[in-house]
């Protein structure tokens, strides 16, 4: 997947309605056509957790479970900075509880990255959805910033998912982004964590077709260099 061309996706939030689906017949039987089905019938669109690094592409939800309130990863285009959007903001309608955590999805378009995967390598760029399209970037000294145009080895992310599916993400440095709390009480993003904590940790999602696109690059590419067994005896 070249990362010079980002492909323009139509993003979708809550309250959207969606296209229904013409349903198929059902004349087959069996686990793998049902589970087949279930995924044709799926929403393109729906957000899902990626199970592995190379899922994560495509129109992407960053959130961090912070104490009191879970937090995501804004781009404020005005002033083209990263900001960090508190949930508590966002009040639900008719006084109903708030949606937990994992069942969020973006409801602007500030609160989408567009990830593009580095041709031959296991790092990411990460472009802001609104604006006229920045980079994620941080510097040697772990300031975070997304005020460039170009990408170059600043802008490289390289994700990696835990064993509880969460995220972290290690910048050209070797570090780590995460969530840091400044004078006042207030939280910025920084890259210069040298381990996996607490503030290290991202849950991300992703929507499914980009999943699923992955998961069929991976077939396809497990089918070009899966070498053919020979039987010897027979060839004598």
């Amino acid at each position: 997947m070249s990362t010079d061309k980002v492909r323009s996706t139509k993003l979708k939030f809550k309250g959207d309605k969606s296209k229904k689906k013409r349903k198929r017949e059902d004349g087959e039987a069996g686990p793998s056509k049902r589970s087949r089905r279930k995924d044709d019938d799926e929403d393109p669109e729906t957000w899902v957790l990626p199970e592995n690094p190379n899922e994560i592409r495509g129109p992407t939800f960053i959130i961090h479970p912070s104490d009191p309130s879970p937090i995501c990863i804004n781009f404020n285009s005005t002033t083209n900075r990263v900001v960090l959007y508190s949930f508590d903001k966002e009040k639900p309608e008719d006084d109903a509880e708030p949606p937990k955590l994992l069942d969020r999805t973006p409801t602007d378009v500030s609160q989408v990255w567009v990830t593009t995967r580095v041709a031959g390598s296991p790092t990411v760029n990460l472009r802001t959805g609104t604006g006229e399209g920045k980079f994620l970037s941080c510097d040697a000294h772990g300031l975070v910033s997304s005020d460039r145009d170009a990408r170059g080895p600043q802008e490289e992310w390289t994700p990696v998912v835990l064993p509880d599916g969460m995220v972290a993400f290690m910048n050209v440095y070797e570090k780590y982004l995460g969530v840091d709390e400044v004078a006042g009480g207030s939280l910025q993003l920084r890259g210069d964590s040298d381990e996996v904590g607490f503030r290290e940790r991202f849950w991300v999602k992703i929507q499914s077709k980009y999943k699923r696109e992955a998961n069929e690059e991976e077939k396809k590419k497990e089918g070009v260099t899966e070498t053919p067994m020979i039987n010897e005896t027979a060839t004598k």
